[in-house]
């Protein structure tokens, strides 16, 4: 039997979803040495997509197969092994050949910029102390112009496995959140190149600055060219908010 998973966690002390060779752990080891515990038995898991070192999922799935019955109290017993960071919230069974990662139609992203210095946000959005530099109308014109494009390669990380940088983006704004003094960035598309959605914001608050113009980031996207001034913001402003499937899963 193939099984989803829906679950969560705060990325900051994790080097990132994927296992990988590092003295810090990753959420995937976390996770699949939690099934393998409880289960009894091996379990790999198949996520979703990668998030990077420090960055949050507020939804994430995942995939794994396992023949048995599930111990009662499952749900509860898990989430009582893990950390307190990760949290599993449902298990449900799939189609045998359903795929976490490649059956995923549909991605969001907030990006969350503190105005204020907050210790109780501290890891969890980006403190920006330059506030009054920014041009809040701008950073939203920078938004909506990425809509106007289908191709990405100025916001792709270099030395990067992606293979096509077409992308299918559907949201792409700002909004101001006064009561919590920030600014929240929202994205979707069907997906997202490697550190894409960092380096966006990063434009969007050079922009803001006036430290790079709109008919720059125009030019770049036109002509597909890497930006003069490129800015990956850090990673703790930045959180997985949606995943979307089939309904035939």
């Amino acid at each position: 039997m193939r099984y989803f998973a829906e679950l969560c966690y705060r990325g900051t002390r994790y080097v990132g979803w994927q296992r990988q060779e590092s003295p810090k752990p990753s959420v995937q080891i976390i996770v699949e040495n939690a099934l393998s515990t409880i289960l009894a038995r091996s379990i790999d898991v198949t996520g979703c997509g990668r998030t990077d070192a420090g960055v949050h999922a507020k939804e994430y799935y995942l995939h794994f197969d396992f023949e048995g019955e599930f111990p009662e109290g499952f749900l509860s017993r898990l989430n009582k092994f893990l950390p307190p960071d990760i949290a599993f919230r449902r298990f449900f069974p799939v189609q045998p050949d359903a795929h976490a990662r490649f059956d995923a139609f549909e991605r969001s992203y907030e990006y969350y910029v503190s105005l204020s210095k907050n210790p109780f946000s501290t890891d969890l959005a980006y403190f920006f102390p330059f506030r009054r530099r920014l041009d809040f109308g701008k950073m939203e014109e920078a938004a909506r112009l990425l809509l106007d494009y289908d191709t990405f390669f100025p916001f792709c990380k270099s030395n990067t496995d992606d293979t096509s940088m077409r992308c299918d983006l559907q949201r792409a704004e700002w909004r101001h959140d006064p009561d919590n003094d920030r600014m929240v960035f929202y994205i979707t598309s069907n997906r997202f190149l490697r550190g894409m959605v960092r380096l966006i914001v990063g434009m969007c608050l050079n922009v803001g600055m006036d430290e790079v113009s709109l008919e720059e980031i125009k030019e770049a996207m036109d002509q597909q060219t890497r930006f003069a001034k490129s800015w990956s913001v850090p990673p703790e402003g930045l959180y997985l908010t949606g995943v979307k499937y089939p309904e035939a899963l």
